[in-house]
């Protein structure tokens, strides 16, 4: 039976409001130890996500100055996401349609549940699946 992206996600990931400010959302990454986060509405809504990317190229590289940037202003939208019930082949597909390192996961609310990142497949796959996703990715 096919592996589904509720099985391999990190559940639960760090989100922020869109209000939230970039040295926060930096800050979170570094708590965190990760590279993306989801920012939700109020009802944890999936609207969009922040890069650790986004931040230095929209905001550090311009010399904006992080303490003074929303991560709505940051964030990259429309974003792409995956449901818990996406089988893992699907997921792969997605992100390397998308030529994205981490995709959020939603339930069927919209609101964020979890998180797949190129780590997570390589777990979840076998060799041949991992090497293709990361190299059609990294394009």
């Amino acid at each position: 039976m096919a592996k589904l992206a509720r099985e391999i996600m990190t559940p639960a990931p760090q989100c922020c409001s869109g209000e939230t400010l970039l040295n926060e959302v930096a800050n979170l990454m570094v708590e965190a130890d990760c590279g993306e986060i989801p920012i939700v509405d109020t009802e944890n809504r999936l609207i969009g996500v922040v890069t650790d990317r986004d931040i230095v190229c929209r905001v550090v590289a311009k010399g904006k100055n992080p303490s003074a940037v929303t991560a709505a202003e940051c964030m990259s939208e429309p974003v792409v996401c995956v449901t818990e019930d996406t089988t893992l082949a699907a997921v792969i597909a997605v992100m390397e349609e998308n030529q994205i390192r981490r995709v959020p996961v939603v339930d069927a609310t919209g609101s964020c549940c979890g998180i797949i990142s190129q780590a997570d497949i390589a777990h979840a796959a076998d060799e041949t699946e991992t090497g293709e996703m990361v190299k059609e990715v990294s394009k």
